[in-house]
């Protein structure tokens, strides 16, 4: 007869599996929708703070937008700024899209890109504007995707971005991270109604936001899209996500980038949804597959029960990866363990400081109002 610890572990490792497999089906690419009739006029607001690698390409695709209406705003705190020179450039090669680049910072809360931003936000008058980060690489339907996701309540259109083109170990990890972990997760959220805020991009119907406070209204958390997720369920709304996610291109990746930044989205969960951040040891295939390995230790099933066992895990999130046309190749495949056993110890090391400093500027929670 079995012991009671086999049956437990059994069971767990089961229901993970289970659960695992379930969003991976929920994630799955769905057609993407079409807007049909006549296409609302949108503003395209950009940040940007530095220059990296992809961002002549990531930016210069701005430009390329088949939108009848649409216009865009980049937006730098500085004027010495490295990205200035090259907007100022890329807006004289495309003289047929308005473009315009806005410089100086407002002061409206402890979030250095709300601040970049707020200028272009005053400056807009189109009915929708939409927000996307310097590094995302947005497809010609960019912004007819945005505008063909609204449906009667949505207040925000929103999408995970995934990583393409990763250099090295590293930089398949950061994706394994940001693709089939993050992407996965918030895409099966949205299939089951509880669509949330991906900072990358923010389509906003410009009254609505501005009838919560604009800008303002998101600076009560560390990250815009967890403010931006409350704000808009406070609506009575919800958050709509795209078909699919677009593209951010990692390039080479050290581990102290991918710690360092996996750290700090960590701390943003935790500031933000703090029940959900508690959850978060129970993400990634560690916990299951140790469950399983205590399963076969208590029985006579085969030892290879186990890698078994997480071929299946894994050969889901792969097949997942190559349904949305996301990188897995061997080395992709090798970074998914890696991603899960570095989990938990991002979980934990979120306990030691709730603040973190992102492109220079110490960021914290604010403190809770009486």
């Amino acid at each position: 007869m079995m012991p009671a610890l086999f049956w437990i572990c059994a069971a767990v490792a089961g229901l993970m599996l289970a659960l695992h497999l379930a969003s991976v089906l929920l994630a799955v690419p769905l057609r993407r929708k079409v807007a049909t009739g006549p296409l609302p006029a949108v503003t395209l607001l950009r940040p940007v703070c530095g220059l990296d690698r992809f961002d002549a390409e990531t930016l210069e695709s701005s430009f390329t937008q088949d939108h009848p209406d649409f216009r865009l705003i980049f937006c730098a705190a500085r004027a010495d700024d490295p990205a200035v020179g090259l907007l100022r450039r890329l807006i004289a090669a495309h003289p047929a899209v308005p473009a315009t680049l806005l410089i100086g910072e407002d002061r409206i809360s402890g979030n250095p890109k709300l601040n970049n931003l707020q200028k272009g936000w005053a400056e807009a008058e189109t009915p929708f504007v939409a927000m996307a980060d310097s590094n995302l690489l947005l497809p010609p339907d960019y912004l007819r995707e945005l505008a063909g996701t609204w449906d009667p309540g949505c207040g925000l259109v929103t999408s995970p971005a995934v990583g393409t083109r990763p250099e090295g170990l590293w930089g398949a990890v950061e994706c394994a991270f940001l693709n089939t972990n993050q992407a996965r997760l918030q895409l099966a959220a949205d299939r089951l109604g509880f669509g949330f805020a991906q900072g990358k991009t923010l389509c906003w119907q410009r009254d609505l936001l501005n009838q919560a406070g604009g800008l303002r209204a998101l600076g009560g958390n560390l990250a815009e899209d967890v403010a931006a997720t409350k704000v808009v369920r406070g609506q009575g709304r919800h958050v709509r996500l795209t078909a699919r996610p677009f593209a951010q291109p990692i390039g080479k990746r050290r581990a102290a980038d991918v710690w360092a930044r996996q750290l700090r989205w960590s701390k943003v969960r935790r500031d933000g949804f703090p029940a959900v951040f508690l959850m978060e040891p129970l993400n990634g295939a560690l916990l299951p597959g140790l469950a399983m390995a205590g399963a076969v230790a208590l029985s006579s099933l085969q030892v290879t029960a186990l890698p078994l066992y997480l071929a299946i895990w894994y050969g889901a999130e792969a097949a997942l990866a190559r349904a949305h046309g996301w990188p897995m190749r061997g080395r992709d495949l090798l970074a998914l363990p890696l991603r899960d056993v570095l989990m938990p110890a991002l979980w934990l090391a979120t306990f030691r400081s709730r603040s973190f400093v992102w492109r220079g500027t110490a960021l914290a929670p604010q403190p809770e109002r009486a």
